[in-house]
């Protein structure tokens, strides 16, 4: 008797609560943006899933993006004066940070001497890009040290071979064949990964460039100049010479599309730093050769 008792206790109690939660007028406003992220979120796991299953041995990873850099001609033709003397900063710069990563690959590093290109990119297997026009937004060594620390953890942590796994699987490539490769646009590394990456390569990457001796100011400072152009774009024109203004940073859309906001890696940045304590040392300079060479 006591346990039919409680029973129908328990059936009228959740009938009750039943009744009144479907006939409650709702006050929480559902944001479309939230249903987006966590749509996109649910794709991106489920898409990812399988690529832990059959992770690539770092020698198969290092052959698919040697012969990616070749497809796309990366690194290809003869260099000037100018260009030679960016690489090598690049190079100089790149191999600091790299000995700190997690993985043990050979990390390749590669300037692309498009002035449009505001971006940096990194491709499986250690090859990291960056473009000249990213490179004339920075005024320290320190920023490209984040910025460089930022693709390679793209690598350590496995989004490069991720993508181009997924990609392979959705267009039913095989990753044995140079020529299915070279069917992988270069567009796909520049369009960025999911807003969760991007923060983990921010994150880490900043510790990365810390560990080589860098200052996190450097991250602080590029985050605060991607704010500042971020919020130039976005400006309504109001003169011809705000409209050729709008073309200097016209090229900054595709960046700006394919990172989170300028404002919340800011923030985050300034958090990590607060919390671990690094010490917000005074950035280095490009040295005067290099300065001249990116004028």
């Amino acid at each position: 008797m006591k346990r039919a008792l409680l029973l129908a206790l328990v059936l009228v109690a959740a009938g009750a609560a039943l009744y009144f939660a479907q006939h409650r007028k709702a006050e929480d406003r559902v944001s479309p943006n939230a249903l987006v992220d966590v749509a996109a979120d649910w794709q991106h796991d489920l898409s990812r899933a399988p690529m832990h299953l059959t992770r690539l041995s770092d020698a198969d990873e290092i052959r698919i993006g040697r012969n990616l850099v070749e497809a796309y001609g990366i690194g290809a033709g003869e260099k000037d004066a100018r260009t030679s003397t960016i690489q090598d900063y690049v190079d100089k710069v790149g191999a600091r940070v790299a000995t700190h990563a997690h993985r043990k690959i050979p990390f390749v590093f590669f300037l692309d001497a498009n002035p449009n290109l505001i971006n940096a990119l990194a491709l499986p297997g250690g090859n990291v890009v960056v473009g000249l026009g990213l490179l004339r937004q920075m005024h320290s060594e320190d920023e490209l040290a984040f910025v460089l620390g930022h693709e390679i953890e793209h690598v350590d942590h496995y989004h490069a071979v991720e993508r181009v796994q997924i990609e392979a699987q959705l267009h039913k490539l095989d990753l044995e064949v140079l020529a299915d490769l070279a069917g992988i646009p270069l567009g796909l590394w520049q369009a960025g990964y999911t807003k969760d990456q991007e923060f983990e390569a921010d994150s880490e990457g900043l510790l990365l460039a810390a560990a080589g001796g860098y200052s996190p100011q450097g991250a602080l400072d590029l985050m605060n100049t991607f704010l500042r152009l971020n919020r130039e774009y976005l400006a309504p024109l109001q003169t011809p010479v705000d409209a050729l203004g709008r073309l200097a940073v016209e090229s900054l859309a595709g960046y700006f599309r394919s990172h989170p906001l300028s404002s919340e890696r800011l923030a985050r940045a300034e958090k990590l730093i607060a919390v671990t304590g690094l010490p917000a040392k005074v950035t280095v300079p490009f040295p005067s050769k290099v300065q001249s060479a990116l004028q």
